[in-house]
C-alpha cells in the first residue's frame, strides 16, 4: 500500500501521540527523539514535529527547524486531513466524552456529513461519514474509528 505523509507541527509530541493513538486509532511507528514521532493509520503516515526540536544527538533538525529567516513553524491553521468513519454520530459522542475539542459541529458536506476536531496543539482533523458511494474511500480498514 502506498503511503501519503502529512507533517503536523505540535507543541507537545507526547500529548499528540496520545491523542492520535487513543482517540483516532493511529499506530506509533517511531518516537526517536522528544520532538519527533511517526504514526500511521492505513495509507496515512503522520509526522509530528515540535517547533525547535532537536534530533537524538541534540542538533536542530526536522520539520520543527527554524526557517532561514528565523521563523519558527507553529501549529494550527485550517489545512487538514480527513478520516472516514462508519458512524459519525457515535464517534462524536465518544470523542466528546473523552474531552476532545471540537472546532465545528456536525455539518453537511458535499456527499458527506463531517465535523472538525482539534488535536492537543489545535491542529484540525476532519472526520466524515459518506452519504454517497462516490464520497467513500474504497475500503474501510479494520482500524478505522
Amino acid at each position: 500500500m502506498e503511503q501519503v505523509s502529512v507533517r503536523y507541527i505540535v507543541h507537545d509530541v507526547d500529548a499528540a501521540i496520545g491523542f492520535y493513538v487513543h482517540s483516532l486509532g493511529f499506530t506509533e511507528v517511531m518516537h526517536p527523539a522528544p520532538g519527533f514521532a511517526m504514526l500511521t493509520r492505513g495509507a496515512l503516515r503522520l509526522l509530528l514535529s515540535a517547533p525547535g526540536a532537536l534530533d537524538a544527538k541534540g542538533a536542530p533538525g526536522g520539520g520543527g527547524r527554524a526557517m532561514a529567516d528565523g521563523t519558527m513553524p507553529a501549529p494550527g491553521g485550517w489545512n487538514r486531513f480527513s478520516l472516514q468513519v462508519r458512524d459519525l454520530t457515535a464517534e462524536v459522542a465518544r470523542l466528546r466524552a473523552a474531552g476532545v475539542r471540537f472546532r465545528s459541529e456536525v455539518m453537511p458536506g458535499i456527499g458527506v456529513v463531517q465535523v472538525v476536531v482539534e488535536d492537543p496543539s489545535g491542529n484540525p482533523v476532519e472526520l466524515f461519514e459518506p452519504l454517497l458511494p462516490e464520497a467513500a474511500h474504497h475500503v474501510i480498514q479494520n482500524g478505522d474509528v
